[in-house]
């Protein structure tokens, strides 16, 4: 009996040392490391920039006042449709100077100073044609005695330079006299509408094209000077998309490259095409305070205009240049990938170990990265390795 108490009491011992053996080496044996994971697969790919811009109107016409005046108030609205030649805004002549004859005599002798200046600049035209004539017709006989070797070259020379100064003065002339008559002109209306005292000649000002109205920026009536906007005109049916991207993305976008807009209010998306890149870029301060320096895009829409008729001047629309796309592409997440030295490198899984491969990658975009060599396709990978995760050690699926 008391030898059976005994062997019990060694098993119950050996059972005891044995749970306490397991549960030291359960303790102290390395833990899989939990880890998110990923896979590489073929997909389509698309490598992309984007950025917010908004719609304009291709062709936009600011209309100013011609001359000093004050402007009768504007009956139209935003968004009325003018025909081209109408009247925008009448402009009533200054009238500092009705009653002053000194100023009417003044335009009058500006006026005849004037006439006479064009006839100068005509009989200088003339003279200037006579001559240039003279000096061509030199200029060919004197070709025609070089080719038959009668005369020098020197001979030559200078007969095509007589013929090239007679030219360059016909120009002058002609500009003398496109100037002069620009004179004439202003001397004239300065007479009719500045100092006749002739209060009830309306200046019109006239639409150039047909369109509707864009903006008033005059409204009400009042004193306004010459150049000063008075209305903008445009045909909202014609629009384009305006875009500022980083100068670094610029570089990559060329004429005709393929635009897809996204979240521009109504279904389905919009496709265009960059019309021109501009040359110039330009500096702004990022949300954030950050000096940038960006290039205007400008797209043309290429989808169907009924699709996109519903947009207007100034509206917002999400633009993403597709700078590469391909429709079968052996790709990884972009955050499985570290570097390693000079070049890339992802931790694949292969029978619960983490085993580090060196990846050369193609195109990539924030989300995916193309695989050129060193990962196969179905193969997982592990998404954002930190630091535990090494060469050969175990791992889990988180």
């Amino acid at each position: 009996m008391k030898n059976n108490v005994q062997w019990r009491r060694r098993i119950v011992l050996a059972l005891i040392g044995v749970l306490v053996a397991w549960g030291l080496y359960q303790g102290f044996r390395p833990q899989p490391v939990e880890v998110d994971l990923g896979k590489a697969i073929r997909a389509p790919l698309r490598v992309t920039v984007e950025q917010e811009g908004r719609t304009r109107v291709v062709d936009r016409y600011v209309i100013n006042a011609p001359v000093n005046g004050y402007a009768q108030r504007i009956k139209l609205e935003v968004g009325d449709a003018v025909a081209g030649g109408a009247t925008l805004v009448q402009l009533e002549p200054s009238r500092a100077q009705v009653l002053d004859v000194r100023s009417r005599a003044e335009a009058r002798a500006r006026v005849a100073a004037a006439e006479d200046s064009v006839s100068s600049a005509e009989q200088r035209v003339d003279a200037a044609v006579s001559k240039a004539n003279l000096a061509r017709i030199e200029l060919q006989r004197v070709q025609t005695l070089r080719k038959a070797g009668h005369v020098s070259e020197a001979v030559e020379d200078r007969a095509a330079s007589e013929e090239e100064r007679s030219a360059a003065e016909l120009r002058s002339a002609q500009f003398a006299v496109a100037t002069a008559r620009h004179e004439l002109e202003a001397a004239r209306t300065y007479l009719k509408y500045g100092a006749s005292g002739n209060t009830e000649n309306l200046v019109p000002v006239r639409a150039p094209v047909a369109g509707r109205v864009l903006k008033i920026l005059h409204k009400s009536e009042g004193a306004v000077t010459a150049g000063q906007p008075l209305i903008e005109i445009g045909d909202p049916s014609e629009l384009e998309v305006e875009v500022d991207v980083l100068s670094a993305d610029a570089v990559r976008i060329h004429p005709g490259t393929r635009v897809i807009f996204e979240r521009w209010g109504g279904e389905g998306t919009l496709e265009g095409a960059v019309r021109k890149v501009e040359p110039g870029g330009f500096t702004k301060f990022s949300a954030l305070g950050v000096e940038e320096q960006r290039v205007w895009i400008i797209i043309a829409f290429t989808s169907p205009r009924e699709r996109w008729q519903r947009l207007g001047d100034g509206y917002r629309v999400e633009a993403s240049f597709i700078l590469w796309e391909a429709n079968d592409v052996l790709q990884i997440p972009a955050s499985a990938l570290f570097r390693d030295g000079s070049g890339w490198a992802a931790f694949a899984v292969q029978q619960g170990k983490a085993v580090k491969r060196s990846v050369e990658i193609g195109q990539r975009n924030g989300l995916n990265a193309q695989v050129v060599s060193g990962i196969n396709e179905g193969e997982q990978v592990i998404v954002h390795p930190d630091d535990r995760v090494r060469q050969g050690v175990n791992v889990v699926a988180r």
